[in-house]
């Protein structure tokens, strides 16, 4: 099978431009239009109509646009499942959005290991949009996410919050703050907006940073104020690095999980998830939050 046919396929769906699609691929345009002629012939039907205003789906394109990627998800799920060396030849793939990864994950591990005991579990950290493009391909069979992006073959639900608060090495005020030393946090759109609206006055500063684990190290080498997840400003508190901004507004940020919506309904996925619900709790104290909360989605 000619996978490199499907994948070029899926990109010009996306891209709309030979050009962006042949830079995204590491490959010459040439190749790319040779890939997409072949396919067109395999098929007997023209699959983009090219004009000055660009690269669009044909009627033909957009009803095999759906089949590509069930073809592309379940070429990569049987490629997986040939290589697969896991317990009884079973591995359940799971992507973790980063900031996750410190809480509280051995007992997130000893429930999965409870629920598929002949499985083997690989997770991965990373961030939402990968996640979602891995979900799609079928090389991720789960993940644990702050930002869905709405995809015809992903379905999400809300499992939870996760609650940030603000730290410093400097003062334990608002007032107090030194503007030259915030560092603004930058986890995920929804905590981008909600820090906005709450804080902008804070917004437009000179550092910013994506991960907790970063921010929890800029604070104890640099200095400054930050916001970090509540597990982490615990113990730098604890350890005498930072004091809490009494003051400042927490903010909680909506956890969820995807799957490829073929396996919503699947015992395995749905024991998981059912697990998943536990791990994430909604918070219930004081919070300017959830954020980025939807129950169910169906994308």
């Amino acid at each position: 099978m000619q996978i490199e046919l499907i994948d070029t396929f899926l990109d010009l769906c996306e891209t709309k431009s030979f050009n962006r699609t042949a830079e995204r691929l590491g490959v010459t345009q040439s190749t790319v239009s040779g890939r997409i002629r072949s396919l067109e012939a395999t098929l007997g039907v023209k699959l983009f109509q090219r004009s000055r205003s660009g690269t669009s789906l044909s009627v033909q394109g957009l009803r095999f646009e759906p089949h590509a990627r069930s073809l592309r998800h379940d070429w990569v799920t049987a490629l997986n499942a040939a290589q697969d060396t896991g317990l009884g030849g079973i591995t359940m793939r799971i992507g973790l959005q980063h900031d996750l990864v410190g809480i509280e994950i051995k007992r997130l591990i000893s429930q999965l290991r409870d629920i598929l005991p002949d499985t083997a579990i690989l997770l991965e950290a990373d961030y939402s949009g990968q996640m979602c493009s891995d979900l799609i391909a079928g090389r991720q069979d789960i993940a644990i996410l702050y930002s869905p992006q709405t995809q015809p073959d992903l379905y999400f639900e809300t499992l939870g919050e996760v609650r940030y608060v603000m730290v410093s090495t400097e003062t334990d005020d608002l007032a107090g703050i030194n503007k030259a030393n915030y560092i603004l946090a930058n986890y995920a759109a929804t905590f981008a907006h909600a820090h906005a609206a709450l804080l902008p006055d804070l917004t437009h500063v000179s550092l910013s940073i994506g991960q907790n684990a970063a921010m929890v190290d800029l604070l104890t080498s640099l200095s400054g104020t930050a916001y970090v997840l509540e597990h982490s400003a615990n113990a730098l508190i604890a350890s005498g690095a930072c004091q809490r901004v009494k003051d400042a507004p927490k903010i909680d940020q909506t956890v969820f999980v995807g799957v490829n919506v073929r396996n919503r309904h699947r015992p395995a996925y749905r024991k998981l998830i059912k697990a998943l619900h536990e791990q994430y709790p909604p918070q219930t104290t004081n919070g300017r939050g959830p954020i980025g909360s939807a129950t169910r989605q169906r994308r």
